[in-house]
């Protein structure tokens, strides 16, 4: 019975200190400052190098009593943990800030005085220097995360470019991209505006493409109105044909020509029929009509009635066909004379 309740107790201390080193892997070296010139400010007005940690899972963890160090001489295994705890800074308890929730940050002020403050830690800082900075758990013995910072610019900062990515994803953040308590977003080391100013700093390039797209409008402009102009004018023009009335003189001498020549076919089938009259005569006629034709005599106005009777003769066929009738000569009328005076008597 003891030795199942030992194996129990054993199998229970394993399965929380598997539980414990699997939270300890979601807390992470965010970002890192070593020479704060102008950016945070301390609540004493002091502007210290700082060290940003972030919980990248989704569950909370509680970051108390872990450690953070500068000293490399703690990755000596045979070091004892008193002595490795001595060379290392202990994250106190008693500060609800320590709770971090899923995906949030916390930042530490470094090169500082514990009595300053729950996050305030006596790790040392060189910024002169390339710096280790290494995070450890409660128990002073399981590194869980560390990360070497470059000599660093005033103000700039070594940010992890991913959250969940590994010790090379970092990059050198400048001083107007440095993130303290907040996610790092940034996925480049180099800004689109900065990446332009570095290629054309005199805005050469900016010139010219800026004309280049004002006179490629204006070209497009030209472009559209002309051929609206052009479809306008093929509009119009077929407007016109659509609407424009016959030439009333051309149409009127065909339609009285046509005229003419059905009449001329009826009176010549007719003559040729009557053996009385010959084919001259009708051919006279038709070109004395012709004739009248040409000088206007008749109307051919449309809505214009003739009412006035004019005789032309044309039909009367004594003064056509003087040919068919003897000579009448002229008679003499003698008036018989009437006696007067004396021859009456």
């Amino acid at each position: 019975m003891k030795k199942f309740g030992f194996l129990l107790g054993t199998l229970l201390v394993i399965t929380a200190s598997t539980a414990s080193a699997q939270m300890d892997a979601s807390i992470k070296l965010n970002e890192v400052m070593t020479d704060n010139k102008s950016s945070l400010i301390d609540e004493y007005g002091v502007r210290n190098a700082w060290v940003e940690i972030a919980n990248i899972s989704h569950s909370t963890y509680n970051v108390r009593g872990m450690y953070l160090t500068t000293d490399r001489s703690v990755l000596d295994k045979k070091m004892s943990v008193p002595e490795r705890q001595k060379r290392m800074s202990q994250i106190p308890n008693g500060d609800v800030r320590t709770q971090l929730s899923g995906q949030q940050t916390l930042l530490f002020q470094l090169n500082s005085q514990p009595a300053r403050g729950t996050l305030h830690l006596s790790v040392k800082v060189d910024s002169c220097k390339s710096t280790w900075i290494a995070l450890y758990n409660g128990n002073a013995t399981q590194l869980i995360d560390s990360i070497t910072v470059p000599v660093l610019k005033a103000d700039q900062s070594y940010a992890r470019i991913s959250n969940n990515g590994t010790a090379g994803d970092w990059e050198v953040k400048s001083a107007d991209r440095v993130t303290p308590g907040i996610q790092n977003v940034t996925t480049v080391s180099e800004s689109k505006i900065e990446k332009f100013k570095r290629e054309d700093p005199h805005g050469f390039g900016m010139a010219l493409m800026a004309m280049g797209i004002v006179f490629f409008c204006l070209a497009l402009l030209w472009i559209t109105f002309t051929l609206f102009g052009m479809l306008m004018r093929h509009m119009d023009t077929a407007r016109k044909v659509a609407h424009q009335q016959p030439i009333k003189p051309f149409t009127k001498t065909v339609e009285k020509t046509a005229e003419i020549g059905h009449k001329t076919g009826v009176i010549l089938q007719e003559g040729l029929k009557t053996k009385g009259i010959d084919k001259e005569v009708y051919m006279a006629v038709i070109g004395m009509a012709l004739k009248q034709y040409q000088d206007d005599v008749h109307d051919v106005e449309s809505g214009i009635i003739t009412i006035k009777h004019h005789d032309t003769g044309w039909d009367d066929e004594y003064q056509q066909m003087t040919h068919f009738h003897e000579p009448v000569l002229p008679t003499t009328h003698i008036a018989p004379k009437i006696p007067t005076g004396p021859e009456l008597k």
